[in-house]
């Protein structure tokens, strides 16, 4: 088939499937992007991406202004189809895949023999086999007509429209000739290396990836709580340790947040609660490292208090789930901000550079969304949550007493 006469329905235009859309659209494919949420949609056909990525703003506006990118709320005829949506966890931490099973069941009735369809969400294992059955269902013409896989992303925030194109992929059919066939595609754009598996494999495999770095953390985390005990400076000794060739240990900071590392260990831990203690472990500490942070700000509250007779002026800089992003899913950070607006209401100051608007989880609260500049003047104690390149130097103001709380190490050397 020639790539600039196929068409590709990409179902989700969130933090993944917009900028793929997007791509696709500037390697000449006509890509028609689907999304539920019709202000998202709006958005797209007017040129513009709604959410925080590097350049992904320019080729949305190019990619609508030739035609080759439009937006709707359900989907078209297309040649290939990729599922991009969320799958959250629910309230008993089980994945909630309704999501997916949307985005098959409303592609249903356009597939035809020789389509491509691709799951890209993060996923349990077995979930690509178990849409085939949910598709053949609907569908009893459909078995072998069609070519099915599973390829999870693996892209960083703030460089996803580079890693789409450079990292290596893994592509897992449901038979070798799907893999090869869906190979084929991601060849088609993808500079890095593609990888042939099965679809359980590739499950698996994102699975993996994000578990591993989960527990990793949990051990920085961990780490930094006795390295506190000790009156020893965590940031020095990880960078010491990590002089040893074959040790790599990561950063601390006030948890995991995210949509992939905090909640991919439990897709693995729902499938086999008894063979994950050190998974289930790692979530543990994660977790609770977020209310260590907390019992470290309160301390310093309280010693405030106890001096000065008075509540201070908490200024929190960032609530993002990571550095230099607009994306506050499953953040620490935001977590810790909405626990203290609501144990020292009207003192909370909030620096976030990368948004224009405090999170709704915010904007009833008794907080003040300043800048760096005001937070310095106005903040009897400064706590750095995230590590934002606009946070590189210590905003202390010399005119008057602050305590600094660096939960990042940003400033452990200043």
């Amino acid at each position: 088939m020639n790539q600039r006469h196929q068409t590709i329905c990409v179902i989700g235009l969130g933090y993944i499937g917009l900028p793929t859309a997007a791509l696709l659209a500037s390697r000449g494919y006509q890509v028609i992007g689907v999304d539920t949420n019709q202000a998202v949609v709006d958005s797209a056909n007017a040129g513009n991406a709604h959410i925080a990525e590097t350049d992904l703003d320019i080729l949305v506006r190019a990619a609508v202004a030739t035609g080759s990118l439009v937006a709707r709320t359900k989907p078209e005829p297309a040649d290939v189809y990729i599922v991009a949506v969320p799958t959250p966890l629910n309230a008993d931490k089980s994945p909630d895949l309704t999501a997916v099973e949307a985005a098959f069941d409303s592609i249903a009735p356009h597939l035809k023999q020789g389509d491509l369809v691709i799951l890209e969400s993060t996923c349990p294992v077995g979930t690509t086999d178990a849409m085939v059955e949910r598709l053949n269902s609907q569908r009893p013409d459909l078995p072998r007509k069609i070519h099915v896989a599973y390829c999870p992303e693996r892209v960083l925030p703030g460089q996803i429209l580079k890693e789409l194109v450079e990292n290596d992929r893994v592509v897992g059919g449901i038979t070798p000739a799907c893999t090869q066939k869906v190979l084929d595609f991601y060849q088609s754009f993808v500079k890095g290396e593609c990888f042939p598996t099965d679809s359980k494999t590739a499950e698996l495999c994102k699975l993996t990836e994000n578990s591993f770095r989960d527990v990793n953390i949990a051990f920085a985390n961990e780490l930094s709580i006795i390295c506190d005990q000790q009156g020893i400076d965590v940031w020095q000794l990880i960078k010491l340790a990590n002089r040893h060739p074959r040790v790599n240990v990561l950063q601390p900071g006030c948890g995991v947040g995210g949509h992939c590392i905090a909640i991919d260990p439990w897709f693995i831990v729902n499938q086999a609660p008894e063979s994950t203690q050190l998974l289930q472990a790692a979530r543990a500490v994660n977790d609770s490292k977020t209310q260590w942070v907390l019992q470290k700000i309160h301390n310093a509250v309280a010693d405030y208090q106890k001096t000065l007779g008075a509540l201070p002026k908490i200024a929190c800089l960032g609530i993002t789930f990571k550095a230099n992003i607009d994306d506050v899913r499953e953040s620490p950070a935001l977590e810790i901000v909405a626990n203290l607006a609501e144990k020292y209401s009207n003192q909370i100051l909030v620096v976030e550079p990368n948004l224009k608007l405090l999170p709704t989880t915010l904007q009833n609260k008794p907080i003040q969304h300043v800048s760096l500049d005001q937070a310095s003047h106005k903040a009897d104690l400064l706590v750095l949550l995230v590590d934002h390149k606009e946070f590189k130097n210590p905003p202390i103001n010399s005119h008057k007493k602050q305590t600094v709380l660096d939960f990042k190490g940003l400033w452990s050397t200043q």
